[in-house]
């Protein structure tokens, strides 16, 4: 399945000329986050969003032609989860997040601790937390902690 049209957007692997969309995304993010540090350059993060693009990690959410938010997943370790400011409570993260819990058993990921609105959008989604570190393990030096999911048995 190539393409997948859901109500909050339309959902499709992501392409080499993506790349600048998703860096933007991400960098939007650092950038209007006061808690977060900024140790990337926006040209940083294209570079980051075309090698998962490249890995076949990422699928982006479209809206209007517009890439509205995307994930980057490998093997169920969730890398990547964003959605841009202007497209944030449409339900686009939820039809990424909801593609990708249809196609594994489980996904794990992390988030930092300062980001309530990450925790409480996975425990929504029926994410539990199974760890918490005190940031020497990120590059940004911010306590974080991990979050599982895991398919119910049928």
């Amino acid at each position: 399945m190539s393409e997948v049209l859901t109500r909050a957007a339309t959902l499709r692997a992501a392409q080499p000329l993506d790349a600048g969309a998703v860096g933007e995304i991400m960098t939007d993010f650092a950038r209007d986050t006061n808690w977060l540090p900024r140790i990337h350059t926006a040209a940083e993060d294209i570079a980051h969003a075309d090698a998962m693009i490249a890995r076949g990690w990422v699928t982006v959410a479209e809206q209007g032609g517009q890439i509205a938010g995307f994930a980057a997943c490998t093997e169920g370790e969730l890398d990547a989860l964003f959605v841009a400011e202007g497209a944030r409570g449409q339900g686009v993260g939820s039809a990424l997040l909801n593609r990708l819990k249809a196609r594994h058993p489980a996904l794990t990921c992390w988030t930092f601790q300062a980001n309530a609105p990450a925790i409480a959008f996975y425990r929504q989604h029926g994410f539990a937390e199974t760890a918490r570190g005190d940031g020497s393990a990120n590059d940004e030096g911010l306590p974080d902690l991990t979050l599982q999911w895991q398919r119910e048995a049928a």
